[in-house]
């Protein structure tokens, strides 16, 4: 059962009749008992229960006209994170607050969904890693789906611009949700991530269009692929290399197998890292699949407007300050609808 708190109290007729739909589309897994009424552009925090277990997500509506649907972009953050650290509200740098200055500009929802506690305490996603010991055991792939069902009936997001990005834990649950929410998920970004090699989930057969964004010098995801964390540690699994992830998509979607490559302007010649893409195109129902390598780049989301402190990098490397990862993505993900 799923149970959205903050139950106001008083309902327009409207809004009773998108109760009951929303109780009619989603019967036997989820339950809806609040849907904003005349809402107004900011950031929202609410709580939901997914098969018995109590889960937060924040929000950020922007301005927009109500006769024109607006595209969803999940966020979702690396293992360990809170949700008031991807906002913001914490006070410390976050490149994924950029989501809301952006959302303001070209009209979407942004979602900051927050994983259930792993073995250490902390927020993290159960992301297909079958050899992993320290994610949550929780199913996350039903929690996003009903969420996309929640602001399709609570807000009229158009359905085919759904949108997930994701670091390290967070991007390799985007590529779950790419294999097991095809259906839904127009495009996904892995930042930080890469493919399973030991996968519960088995591999991905529907196209979709995927952007990754990694750093050669990532101590905690390696960029050629092995075992995670840093120092490694078996119970934390292992993934594919980038370019083997890269290789699995381009695969999946029959893209071109020679990419377009364009060198990003080196802004910053003190944060020891460049950006080079490499654009796969044409691929089946018009997917893509695109490689943000940054080389000597940690295991951070590059930004120019939300730079890390030293402290941050001497323990997670060096983050690249040449492009802003949420702009790159959201140009990205604007070019693709479902189908």
């Amino acid at each position: 059962m799923t149970v959205i708190s903050g139950l106001s109290k008083t309902f327009s007729v409207i809004h009773f009749w998108m109760i009951i739909s929303l109780l009619s589309l989603t019967m036997g897994c989820c339950k809806l008992i609040n849907v904003e009424q005349n809402p107004k552009a900011g950031l929202y925090t609410r709580t939901i229960v997914v098969d018995g277990a109590t889960r937060r997500f924040a929000y950020y509506l922007p301005q927009h006209s109500k006769n024109s649907p607006l595209p969803l972009v999940f966020e979702l953050h690396g293992g360990g994170v809170y949700i008031e650290d991807m906002t913001g509200e914490s006070g410390h740098k976050t490149p994924y607050k950029v989501w809301m200055d952006l959302a303001d500009t070209e009209k979407f929802i942004v979602v900051y969904p927050e994983g259930e506690n792993g073995a250490y305490g902390k927020p993290t996603w159960n992301d297909c890693r079958a050899n992993s010991l320290v994610s949550s055991t929780a199913d996350d792939v039903k929690f996003i789906d009903t969420l996309i069902k929640w602001f399709s009936l609570a807000y009229g997001i158009d359905s085919n611009r759904v949108y997930v990005s994701g670091t390290s834990n967070g991007g390799i649950m985007a590529l779950r949700l790419a294999v097991e929410l095809s259906d839904r998920i127009a495009a996904v970004a892995a930042i930080a991530a890469a493919m399973p090699d030991s996968s519960e989930c088995g591999p991905p057969i529907q196209p979709v269009s995927v952007l990754f964004m990694n750093g050669t010098a990532d101590n905690h995801l390696p960029y050629n692929g092995g075992t995670l964390s840093n120092p490694p540690k078996s119970s934390h699994g292992t993934v594919y290399s980038t370019e083997e992830s890269v290789k699995i998509w381009t695969t999946v979607d029959h893209t071109d197998s020679t990419p377009i490559v364009h060198h990003f302007p080196d802004i910053d010649l003190h944060d020891g890292s460049t950006v080079t893409s490499y654009t796969y195109p044409n691929g089946t129902n018009g997917t893509k699949v695109v490689l943000y390598k940054v080389t000597g780049g940690g295991h951070s989301a590059p930004s120019i407007q939300e730079q890390y402190s030293r402290l941050f990098e001497k323990y997670f490397g060096k983050q690249n300050h040449d492009i802003e990862m949420v702009r790159e993505v959201w140009d990205f993900f604007k070019n693709f609808a479902k189908i």
